[in-house]
Parts: C-alpha cells; sequence; structure tokens
C-alpha cells in the first residue's frame, strides 16, 4: 500500500498497457519506446492508481490478449470484468478548432496566426516552434501558450491523447533550451541553465526575471541535484524558476528555508517523491501530476498541481493553499495540523485526514474539499461512482473539517471512523466559495456547473456535506 500500482493504457496504432510503481517510470518506459518504434506515444492516454479492495473497481486490473478475431487485441478490464477504455479521440483539425475555441483573450490572436496553415496539434507545435525562432518576444509567447494548452487539456474536448500531450511537452522543452544562456549576460528576461553550466550561477541583473532550469542531466537528489540548484538560484535572489524535464528527480522545492514568501517555482515533465516537501512561502506550479510525499509538513506557501498526486500527500503539513486537478491516491493529510486549505476536485482512495488536527475551520483551522469529479472527454463534469470509494474517512481526527461534494448522499457512516456527517451552513459556504472560486480560476471547474444537480443549480447545502470530529463530550455520552 506504500508503493501503489499506477496503470496506464496507450491507444493507437498498437495498444500496449503498462503497470508500475509510479506514473514517472510509465512514462520513462513509453518514451524508450517511443524512441525505437513511432507506433508509441512518449505519454499515456490514461493513467490510474489502484486502491486493494475497492468496491468500485475491486482495485486489480486484468490484461488480457485475446485472440479469438484474426487481428489479437489487448483488452484491460477491472475485477468485476467492466472494460477500462482510453477517452475518445477527435480528429486532429477539429480538435484544432476546439482548442482555439476555449483560448483567452490573451492568446487569442496568437494562436490565430499560428493556426494559418495548420491543420493538427503538432502542426501548431511546428508554427509556434518556428514564431519562437523569430525573437526574444516571440519565444516568450511561445512558450505562454504552450503552457495554457498543456493546462487546459483536461478541459479542451478529445484532446487527452497521449500522443499530443507528448508532443506539447517536447515542443515547449525545445524552445525553453533555445533561449539564452545565464553565462552570455545579454539582458533579456529569461535565461537558461543546465547541468553543463551549472557553474555559472549567479544572483539575476536588472533585466533578468525568470531562470530557465533544464533538469534533464542532474542526479536525484544531493548536492549536485536540481533541488539544490533551485535553493541555490533562490538564495543568489530569483524571484521565479521554471524547471522542466524533471526525470523522477526528487525534492523539488524542499529545503527553501522559513519565509520564503514571493518565490515561484514552475515544473514541467516528471517530477519525482517530496516535491514541496517543508514549503513554507513559496509557489509551485506543477504542470503535470505529481508523485508520492508531495508537500509533506508543508507550513505555509501555495501549491497547484494539474493533475493527480500519489501516497501520503501532505503528511503533518501544518499549512498551505493546495489545489489538485485531478486524485489524491491513499493516506493523504495524515496527521496534518494547523490551517492547510486543500480543494482536491478528484477523490482519494482512503484514510484520507487520517489523525487530522486542524482546528475549527470557521475560526482559522484548516479544511479539505473533496469535489468528487471527473472530467469527460467532451470537457464536462461528471460525478463520480462515489466521492470517496475508500474507508477510514477522518479517522480518529480531532479538528479541521471535509467538505465532500456528495448530492446523491454516497459516503455513508461505515466509511468514517470517529467522525461525524453534518450539514453545511451559510458560514461553511461563505469560508469554501473563495477557494472554490480560485480553483475555478487555475482549473476552469466552474463552481456553478459544481452546484449542478441533474442540470439545475441546487443550494450549496443540498449539494456539500461536512465530515467533522465527533465532540468529546458525545464521545464521552458513547463510552458511557
Amino acid at each position: 500500500m506504500l508503493r501503489p500500482q499506477v496503470f496506464a493504457l496507450q491507444d493507437g496504432p498498437v495498444k500496449i498497457g503498462l503497470i508500475a510503481s509510479e506514473r514517472q517510470a510509465i512514462d520513462a518506459c513509453l518514451k524508450s519506446l517511443a524512441g525505437e518504434d513511432s507506433r508509441f506515444a512518449a505519454k499515456a492516454d490514461l493513467y490510474w492508481n489502484a486502491r486493494g479492495g475497492s468496491y468500485t473497481d475491486g482495485g486489480a486490473f486484468i490484461f488480457t490478449v485475446d485472440r479469438s478475431s484474426a487481428t489479437p487485441q489487448l483488452k484491460c478490464t477491472d475485477k468485476f470484468g467492466r472494460e477500462v477504455s482510453v477517452p475518445a479521440k477527435k480528429p486532429t483539425n477539429e480538435l484544432l478548432n476546439e482548442t482555439l475555441r476555449f483560448a483567452p483573450d490573451n492568446f487569442a490572436e496568437q494562436l490565430a496566426e499560428a493556426r494559418a496553415g495548420a491543420k493538427s496539434i503538432e502542426d501548431l507545435c511546428v508554427n509556434l516552434a518556428n514564431a519562437a525562432k523569430n525573437g526574444y518576444s516571440e519565444k516568450v509567447k511561445s512558450v505562454e501558450i504552450l503552457t495554457w494548452v498543456l493546462d487546459s487539456l483536461h478541459l479542451i474536448p478529445y484532446a487527452k491523447e497521449g500522443r499530443i500531450h507528448a508532443q506539447l511537452e517536447l515542443s515547449l522543452f525545445n524552445i525553453l533550451r533555445e533561449f539564452p544562456q545565464l553565462a552570455d549576460q545579454n539582458g533579456s528576461g529569461w535565461v537558461l541553465v543546465n547541468s553543463a553550466n551549472r557553474g555559472s550561477l549567479r544572483s539575476p541583473t536588472k533585466s533578468e526575471d525568470t531562470l530557465l532550469l533544464d533538469v534533464s542531466g542532474f542526479g536525484a537528489e544531493g548536492e549536485g541535484s536540481a533541488s539544490a540548484m533551485i535553493v541555490a538560484a533562490y538564495k543568489q535572489g530569483w524571484k521565479h524558476v521554471m524547471s522542466f524535464d524533471w526525470r523522477g528527480q526528487r525534492f523539488c522545492g524542499a529545503g527553501l528555508g522559513e519565509h520564503s514568501e514571493g518565490f515561484r517555482i514552475d515544473v514541467f515533465g516528471n517530477p519525482g517523491d517530496y516535491l514541496g516537501s517543508g514549503l513554507d512561502g513559496a509557489e509551485i506550479y506543477v504542470h503535470t501530476s505529481a508523485q508520492d510525499q508531495v508537500a509533506q509538513i508543508m507550513k505555509s506557501g501555495k501549491l497547484v498541481i494539474f493533475g493527480d498526486v500519489g501516497q501520503t500527500f501532505m503528511y503533518a503539513a501544518k499549512g498551505g493553499d493546495v489545489y489538485v486537478l485531478g486524485n489524491a491516491a491513499g493516506r493523504p493529510l495524515i496527521n496534518a495540523v494547523g490551517r492547510p486549505r486543500v480543494v482536491i476536485n478528484g477523490t482519494c482512495l482512503d484514510y484520507l485526514a487520517e489523525s487530522f488536527m486542524a482546528g475549527d475551520p470557521l475560526n482559522g483551522g484548516g479544511f479539505i474539499i473533496v469535489n468528487g469529479i471527473a472530467l469527460e472527454d467532451d470537457g464536462r463534469i461528471r460525478e463520480l461512482e462515489t466521492p470517496y470509494p475508500g474507508g477510514n474517512l477522518f479517522s480518529l481526527a480531532s479538528g479541521g473539517a471535509i467538505y465532500v461534494r456528495d448530492p446523491s448522499r454516497k459516503v455513508g457512516l461505515d466509511q468514517l471512523n470517529g467522525g461525524q456527517l453534518t450539514s453545511v451552513e451559510t458560514a461553511d459556504w461563505n469560508l469554501i466559495l473563495p477557494y472554490l472560486q480560485e480553483n475555478q480560476k487555475l482549473f476552469g471547474v466552474k463552481v456553478e456547473d459544481l452546484l449542478k444537480v441533474e442540470g439545475h443549480v441546487a443550494k450549496p447545502g443540498m449539494v456539500y456535506r461536512k465530515v467533522e470530529a465527533i465532540p468529546l463530550e458525545a464521545l464521552a455520552t458513547l463510552s458511557e
């Protein structure tokens, strides 16, 4: 249970299923295959975690090669025989049109220019790469557009194909590597450093505002790691590090020390374990999924994850504002105290907020919002079969609260262990609404859509439920 199985499917010219302890291992395997055989993409179309014994899927999955037809077919089913399939795909020209339709105003004009002659997302990437060759400002704008597309794939209908994700990421990394080197001191705002010239690290000049860090050649941890380089850059006075091509290296954002407000890290690729651990003030934006032990003992700051997060997320955290687009694996926020404020749009596998000790959320304490949703292939919100499939929800907690989106009242008392289900009052809604509004700004998950039940907007108390600790007086009465 401490190393959960991560499953993946890719369906294209060939179909492949993979199982590993972490997503980064799956992506490393696919990247290697794609480098040898163009039928494979460097990203899977679908990733998911399993929890042993889950009544929703059984926690086990079966990959079978069906040889009953002339062409053998790979099939994946859960323990109960229900087939698992990859998201639906759309013709590339239609997908490109959908992408342009979702573009924000500040990108619309340049996206329209890059669209000229393009028939697919791949063509768009080529056009942006060519535009980036025209100068520094064009490079910056191309990076911003590619980042927006990567972050918005969950909203763009039928854009969840692994091949598209891989192409966008590769194009982004290639453009970032074309920026001026830190050692050149040419006066540009964004400058690049990598493992080969790490010795050139220095304080920023007045014109420099962003350090681009190519992580690919750095070690996994220790003095020569990318995480150590980020700490060194922070101490040299850099306010923004855009790090890319992570390949499982650990401890990103750890070791910054106390009161690191005003410092921001952007993360692209496959960051490893312990990202953001001990964070105290800085902001980290993870433009992908994260691994295990993320944000352990986090004290303050902001963490945004455009994907899923692994095991023991925010173990013993003391504070911070955290937003997760997808799911958390098992045992998130165990032993958390103080004032953590967390939004998880998907769900958690089990043991959410065990021994939570976060005071009174209505008087400065901590809380967790679990929306229990996924985004369909067409970008619309879909309620999960259950907003929380596991057991020991809020187990043995003494403070704080969980606000779970559960309009069908599927979460039952048998899933609790020392907590109680209560109603969401006006004060509760006023507390969590600003976090749901920030969640909407970050991920495009509209508050209005969260409040919809069978197509109609309902009152918050009909949609959300509150899980809180049983008062000690009540426990004493029960024991008698």
